[in-house]
């Protein structure tokens, strides 16, 4: 049975998802959705996810969207190499890494967004880069406490890659694109320098799936 991924090549969603399927060693054919064009707002795309957000997974037989429910099944039917630690506490930690960002940040930098706050790139910037600053600081602060809880790792939580850097990476990128400094979050970005060195970590990012390099 093939497995499909719909996605954008710029999608933070997308790019935690591609990620979590090259982490788990799960091929699947790959099918953009192009956001500029509006192609999120076709019959067929709602039909795979009614708020028209980008990614949804064909897995299994079933349609899967929203990053979240797609990371938890695919580590509860393929749980090996896991995305989630061992331990309830540190499952938790992990979880409210990967909520912080789901839900406090990149909800608020989308395009419907975006295109709603104002049609200034400008007043849009400054919109992206004031919620990015409360989250990344508030997620810097986070993982320090986490450290001191469980432990020191070179990760978000612990020594192992996780789900935590599948949502960190792709909103440090974001971050970046809005022209925020990230010199203040040493933290963050010793967990996303980390999280960039594992094996399929460059396969998963925007660059490599551009549409010119769209497979």
């Amino acid at each position: 049975m093939t497995t499909t991924l719909y996605h954008f090549w710029r999608s933070s969603a997308s790019q935690r998802v591609r990620w979590a399927l090259a982490h788990k060693g799960i091929a699947y054919q790959s099918v953009v959705v192009d956001l500029h064009a509006g192609e999120q707002h076709s019959a067929d795309h709602r039909a795979r996810n009614p708020m028209g957000h980008v990614p949804a997974l064909d897995i299994d037989g079933h349609l899967l969207a929203e990053s979240v429910a797609i990371l938890e099944y695919l580590e509860e039917t393929r749980p090996t190499p896991p995305l989630y630690p061992a331990t309830p506490l540190a499952r938790a930690r992990v979880r409210q890494v990967v909520e912080l960002i789901a839900s406090g940040v990149q909800p608020l930098q989308n395009l419907a967004v975006l295109a709603k706050v104002s049609s200034d790139p400008a007043a849009q910037r400054a919109w992206g880069v004031y919620f990015n600053e409360r989250a990344l600081k508030a997620c810097e602060a986070l993982l320090l406490q986490i450290d001191a809880e469980l432990g020191a790792g070179r990760f978000a939580v612990g020594d192992v890659l996780s789900a935590a850097d599948l949502y960190l990476v792709p909103q440090l990128g974001a971050a970046r694109r809005f022209g925020m400094d990230l010199a203040g979050y040493p933290r963050l970005l010793a967990a996303e320098a980390a999280a960039l060195a594992t094996p399929h970590a460059a396969g998963a990012t925007p660059e490599a799936h551009q549409p010119s390099a769209a497979r």
